[in-house]
């Protein structure tokens, strides 16, 4: 028995060590900034799919939401986008990024003045800090005013991402 001894304690502790190749001391990385990274590298429907499982583990929180209309919207589903966005506010009246990308929604489906409530509400909330958002309200001020009395011009925007899921509109002219 004295043998086996120093032969079960090698094994013993060679068993402590884990797999080959894995590094024990790292942190999971949850499924949210797995969505966000694959946002930014341009896979919507991957990065929807990594939300779905943040969803899973976590629930339907207004950062989820968001996260899931961010990714709705920038795969063209502005009616589903729409939604996610408006749970999101449901849960959460003054979630920022979910206000902001409601009015992008909505400025994007020629709802200005819809829109601009909505960047209103996420400028008040904000305090006033987000450049973006001040330039998405400002935008949409200049749009009523200038609808009143003429006819509405085809105008698409395009999306810029700014970090944070939160988006600017970019005029194209």
């Amino acid at each position: 028995m004295t043998r086996l001894a120093p032969l079960l304690v090698a094994f013993a502790l060679a068993a402590c060590g884990g797999m080959p190749g894995m590094d024990g001391g790292a942190e999971a990385v949850d499924e949210l900034t797995v969505g966000n990274r694959l946002m930014k590298a341009g896979e919507f429907e991957l990065a929807r799919k990594a939300y779905l499982r943040e969803a899973a583990e976590s629930g339907m929180t207004p950062e989820v939401l968001t996260a899931l209309g961010t990714s709705s919207l920038r795969m063209g589903r502005l009616g589903q986008a729409e939604d996610l966005f408006r749970r999101a506010i449901e849960a959460d009246p003054t979630f920022v990024p979910a206000l902001n990308n409601l009015g992008v929604v909505l400025m994007e489906t020629g709802r200005v003045a819809e829109a601009e409530l909505q960047f209103r509400a996420a400028f008040a909330a904000d305090s006033g800090q987000s450049d973006d958002i001040r330039a998405n309200l400002t935008r949409a001020l200049s749009k009523l005013g200038t609808d009143a009395y003429t006819e509405p011009e085809k105008e698409s925007f395009a999306l810029e991402r700014r970090g944070n899921g939160s988006y600017r509109l970019v005029s194209p002219g």
